[in-house]
C-alpha cells in the first residue's frame, strides 16, 4: 500500500473542498477501495473517509418514498428499510457477510457500479433517484456501463430516493466465493407496471428487460415469462458460467422473483 493522507470531513461542503485537491479519492465503505489500494492498483495522495458526516446517514420515509444516506451501511438498510420497503431490506440482507454489511455503504456500491453488485438492480429495478452534491439522476440515466456511471469528477452520491412498489423481491444466484451476484434480478409492481432489473449478467453493466416488464405489467405471474427469451450476445462468460449459462439464470431468477413478491 503506497502512502497517503487521510481526512475526515463531518460536512458534505468539506468533503467536496477535500475532494477538489489533487490526488483526492473519496473513501465510504472502503469494502472495493481498500483491497485495491492494498494490491497497488490505486495510489490516491488523499483519502476523503465520507462515513463522518451525519447528514449522508439513516434512512426515512418522505413524500418522494424512502430516502437512505449514502453513507448508510448495508445492515442499517436491512434493518431500517424492513417495515417500508422489505424488498429492498432483504436485497440488502443477503451482501456479503456480516462484516461487508457492517462496513459497506449503499453510497459506495453505487458510486462503484461493479457488475457483480446487488444495489445496482434494487435502485434500477425501483427506478429511484440518486441524490448528489449538486443534482438529482435517475436510476435510468445514471448507470452506464462496468464500473461507469454518470457521476462528474469530483460529485459524490449523498442519498437514494426509492418509490416504494406494491410488491417487489430480489432473486440472486451467488458466487460463493464472493457472494457477489453471479446473476441476479429485482422485480418492483408499481400501480402502472412492473420493473425488471438484472445484475451480474451482462458485460455492459445492470440492465433491464424490457420485454418480461412488459409481460408482467400485463399478467404479474411467473408464467408470463415462461415463453421469453433472452439473448446471450452480451452476457459475460468465465469460469463460473457461459454467457448461454447467464441468460439462462436471467429467466429463471426473474420467475422465481415474482414468486417471492407474491
Amino acid at each position: 500500500m503506497h502512502n497517503f493522507d487521510f481526512v475526515k470531513p463531518s460536512s458534505i461542503a468539506d468533503a467536496v473542498k477535500a475532494l477538489s485537491g489533487d490526488g483526492a479519492q473519496a473513501l465510504s465503505g472502503g469494502q472495493t477501495l481498500t483491497p485495491t489500494l492494498k494490491q497497488r492498483l490505486a495510489q490516491p495522495s488523499v483519502l476523503v473517509s465520507l462515513t463522518g458526516i451525519a447528514e449522508m446517514k439513516g434512512v426515512c420515509m418522505g413524500a418522494d418514498g424512502l430516502s437512505i444516506g449514502a453513507a448508510t451501511p448495508h445492515a442499517v438498510v436491512a434493518r431500517e428499510a424492513a417495515k417500508d420497503y422489505p424488498g429492498l431490506a432483504a436485497l440488502a440482507g443477503g451482501i456479503g457477510d456480516p462484516a461487508v454489511r457492517n462496513r459497506g455503504t449503499i453510497g459506495g456500491s453505487l458510486a462503484n457500479n461493479d457488475p457483480a453488485a446487488c444495489y445496482p438492480a434494487g435502485v434500477l429495478g425501483s427506478g429511484a433517484t440518486i441524490v448528489t452534491n449538486k443534482r438529482k439522476i435517475a436510476a435510468d440515466d445514471y448507470f452506464q456501463g462496468m464500473f461507469t456511471t454518470a457521476l462528474d469528477e469530483g460529485e459524490i452520491i449523498t442519498g437514494v430516493t426509492f418509490p416504494v412498489p406494491q410488491k417487489a423481491a430480489y432473486v440472486k444466484f451467488n458466487q460463493p466465493a464472493s457472494r457477489f451476484a453471479l446473476t441476479g434480478v429485482f422485480v418492483a409492481k408499481f400501480a402502472g407496471g412492473v420493473r425488471v432489473a438484472v445484475t451480474g449478467a451482462s458485460n455492459n453493466g445492470v440492465f433491464r428487460w424490457t420485454e418480461a416488464e412488459a409481460a408482467l405489467s400485463a399478467n404479474f405471474a411467473a408464467a408470463a415469462v415462461e415463453g421469453l427469451t433472452v439473448s446471450p450476445e452480451d452476457m459475460i462468460g468465465d469460469l463460473h458460467g457461459t454467457p448461454e449459462y447467464r441468460a439462462h439464470l436471467v429467466k429463471v431468477l426473474t420467475k422465481r422473483a415474482v414468486a417471492a413478491a407474491h
